[in-house]
């Protein structure tokens, strides 16, 4: 199933949404530029390790704070493929609007680390030995998709189901049946990334997705004079 675009109206511009979709295609354009031996040593240095998180809570790590905190953040921002990214972004274009909208700029871009934060910190409890270097924005993401499911769950969807099926789906079924796969995905023990990092991090989508249902509990939405107004 791939999502095309959503019927929900917004009524502010989505500058963060923009800038974090414009951020991470050009991170990924220097990626490409990059051989293969210098873009695995980037993806080591900068890319989520849950392994290292357990070392460190151990004792048994040989790396500094910083250098296990930092993946944390830096690793929603690199990609492995094109098609990793450019499927992303597009989740990212047709959900990330209307949650900006709901919550105004600053509060979504908060939400938005946060839910990635969730992620890594989901994928170290379920996965702590993985000594494999996670990227991606999908945990954000899946953060961005819970939100949606909570806020527009009637909204329609136009999803493409190749090679030639195309019909409106409510949301609640699109989103409910993606975080489904993920957590059946997650319990497979194919989902355990042994060769590198274009195995997918089940586990972030699942704990990306269930930050996002209680942050936007917890996080107000935007004054109605921004939301309705011409701003």
């Amino acid at each position: 199933m791939i999502p095309l675009r959503d019927d929900q109206p917004r009524f502010t511009t989505p500058y963060v949404n923009y800038f974090l979709i414009a951020l991470n295609l050009l991170i990924y354009f220097f990626q490409a530029t990059l051989d293969p031996e210098s873009g695995r040593i980037l993806e080591v240095q900068l890319g989520f390790i849950p392994a290292h998180v357990t070392g460190l809570l151990n004792g048994t790590g040989h790396l500094d704070l910083a250098s296990v905190v930092l993946p944390f953040l830096t690793s929603m921002f690199l990609h492995a493929t094109w098609f990793h990214v450019i499927g992303n972004m597009l989740f990212l274009w047709i959900f990330g609007d209307n949650i900006e909208d709901h919550m105004g700029h600053a509060r979504y871009l908060g939400f938005y680390l946060l839910s990635g934060i969730a992620a890594a910190a989901a994928q170290v409890l379920l996965t702590p030995y993985l000594n494999v270097p996670t990227v991606g924005a999908s945990g954000a993401i899946a953060g961005v998709l819970g939100a949606y499911l909570v806020l527009y769950p009637r909204a329609r969807v136009l999803t493409w189901f190749p090679p030639i099926f195309l019909f409106y789906l409510p949301a609640w079924i699109l989103l409910s049946g993606w975080f489904g796969l993920q957590f059946l995905s997650g319990l497979l023990p194919s989902s355990d990334a042994h060769n590198h990092n274009r195995n997918i991090a089940f586990w972030a989508h699942v704990g990306g997705f269930v930050a996002g249902i209680l942050l936007v509990k917890l996080l107000p939405q935007r004054p109605r004079r921004y939301r309705y107004g011409t701003w």
